[in-house]
């Protein structure tokens, strides 16, 4: 068996992170006031189960700050479950495009609260992070 070596993504500065733990903790505040059910799932420890915002806090060099959208478990498990059976893309079954109109709602959603707050955000790499929306830092 080989000892395979892995060239892990450097982490950034602890100063940076302290940074990001920073802009995170107001966007929670932002989120919060505006009337939706957030959560730092980083800090938490644990699997996230209940729906909301899930404002998370990337290591990496490249990371940042972000925000997610959960829906409620019901919806996401059966998305996932006719996602995992295989559908067809091009005709999707209604609660698989139900999922992914919500996604994108609140995505929308999202950028515009925490724009009006006072953030500069934008939409995240979907093929890294989902429909989640990406939190550069206070608007200066």
């Amino acid at each position: 068996m080989n000892d395979t070596e892995f060239d892990l993504p450097p982490k950034a500065p602890r100063e940076v992170i302290a940074e990001r733990n920073a802009v995170a903790d107001e966007v929670c505040r932002a989120l919060a006031e505006a009337g939706l059910p957030v959560h730092r799932g980083d800090v938490s420890g644990g699997p996230l189960r209940e729906p909301g915002a899930d404002v998370h806090v990337d290591l990496l060099v490249e990371g940042g700050v972000y925000v997610d959208w959960r829906a409620d478990t019901e919806l996401r498990t059966t998305a996932a479950d006719l996602f995992a059976k295989g559908i067809d893309y091009a005709d999707p079954p209604p609660v698989v495009r139900h999922f992914e109109n919500v996604q994108k709602s609140m995505q929308k959603a999202l950028l515009e609260i925490l724009d009006s707050a006072g953030f500069q955000v934008e939409e995240s790499d979907p093929f890294t992070h989902g429909s989640a929306v990406y939190v550069k830092g206070f608007r200066p």
